[in-house]
């Protein structure tokens, strides 16, 4: 298991440290793309530490965050439909804040180790 908490951790710190620096040079679509996935994995981070295994799609994520996590379901249903737009539409920086303050969010209620300021 710590492996796997390993794993994570470090996934999220390359999502969190690619989206600041997309943020940074204005790659909108990007940032989001990133925050989102860094979301998702704290998340699953979370679940894991909680429930002892890591969902294996975003249904299973959101299924067991809606019946068990709510504040968290509400974040992620939020902003999925943010990260699906990224995929066909070009987003701004609002949408980045978004899910930047998101981020932050997540990381507040999991208290999750990560250092992102």
């Amino acid at each position: 298991m710590e492996e796997r908490k390993t794993f994570l951790i470090e996934n999220a710190n390359e999502f969190l440290g690619k989206a600041k620096e997309a943020e940074k040079d204005k790659a909108y679509n990007s940032a989001v793309t990133l925050y989102f996935k860094a979301i998702a994995v704290l998340i699953d981070l979370f679940i894991l530490e909680k429930e002892g295994f890591i969902p294996s799609n975003h249904n299973e994520r959101f299924r067991l965050l809606e019946k068990k996590y709510p504040l968290l379901y509400k974040i992620m249903d939020k902003d999925f439909p943010i990260y699906q737009r990224s995929y066909r539409l070009r987003l701004d920086e609002e949408y980045a804040e978004v899910l930047r303050k998101d981020v932050e969010k997540v990381i507040g209620f999991t208290g999750t180790e990560i250092n992102f300021q």
